[in-house]
């Protein structure tokens, strides 16, 4: 197997996913993963439906709706976790409702769902690698002010930091990560791969730094592993990466640092 966009693009989401989810994971977000991914089906429905890049409206409707969400948890008419059930059902719903519309026998909506690495264009790989610069340079300019308000949220403001505005683009960011995602591992996976990696590397009790190293380190095995097998063995590599990523974290539980003593 080349040096295929599908496996470029696989390398893009694995090093991507990590850097966010340990964030999501630290704040309590880990489920947003699941709920924006699920609202980006509705954006896939929108791009099929009006003859589109699919990528590109649900990495639209993705951010709109983590936009949509942060407000609604600062309002605190309703707790974060409803926000984000309302958001998964609405956006299941709203893509039913848009692909009832649609007429095109192309759309490969199983491709979104479960992913579908033989359908990634190079095209594809150079917007993938746009977004994950994009989602880079966020993370590296914001990084102190995302630690601070990861781990003490309450003195972070105290000391000027806009904290509202950091968690918006915390989210933000993870909207643009299910995007790239999506592709890879499909909308029902995303979270997966978000979250699991980097709760392997957790186990493993490390420091910040080291932990962000080794959940890269499982992310970039899992999914050059699940991908390479995918093309040996005609297996889905979507399910194939999530696996590997499981047996990782089981391994990592059993005999971490904790477990040995």
């Amino acid at each position: 197997m080349p040096f295929s966009p599908g496996l470029q693009a696989g390398l893009i989401v694995a090093v991507i996913a990590p850097l966010i989810g340990i964030f999501l994971i630290l704040r309590r977000y880990a489920l947003i993963a699941d709920s924006l991914a699920h609202v980006s089906l509705a954006g896939v429905a929108l791009g099929i439906l009006l003859g589109v890049n699919p990528l590109v409206t649900a990495m639209g409707v993705a951010v709109l709706s983590s936009v949509a969400i942060e407000r609604l948890r600062l309002s605190k008419r309703v707790s974060g976790e409803s926000a984000l059930a309302m958001f998964l059902s609405g956006g299941l719903a709203l893509a039913v409702l848009l692909l009832s519309f649609s007429n095109n026998p192309d759309a490969d909506l199983e491709g979104y769902l479960f992913g579908n690495i033989s359908k990634v264009a190079s095209s594809d790989t150079f917007l993938m690698l746009g977004l994950a610069l994009v989602i880079i340079a966020f993370l590296v300019a914001l990084y102190k002010e995302l630690l601070y308000v990861t781990f003490d949220e309450e003195s972070a403001q105290v000391s000027g930091i806009p904290v509202r505005s950091v968690n918006l683009v915390l989210i933000f960011l993870a909207a643009l990560a299910v995007s790239l995602a999506m592709p890879i591992v499909g909308v029902l996976l995303i979270s997966a791969l978000i979250v699991i990696p980097t709760l392997a590397a957790m186990q493993l009790k490390r420091s910040f730094a080291q932990t962000i190293i080794w959940a890269e380190v499982f992310s970039i095995f899992s999914v050059v592993t699940g991908i390479l097998s995918s093309y040996y063995f005609d297996l889905p590599a979507s399910g194939m990466i999530v696996l590997i990523t499981i047996g990782i974290f089981l391994l990592a539980l059993l005999f971490g640092p904790k477990n040995k003593k």
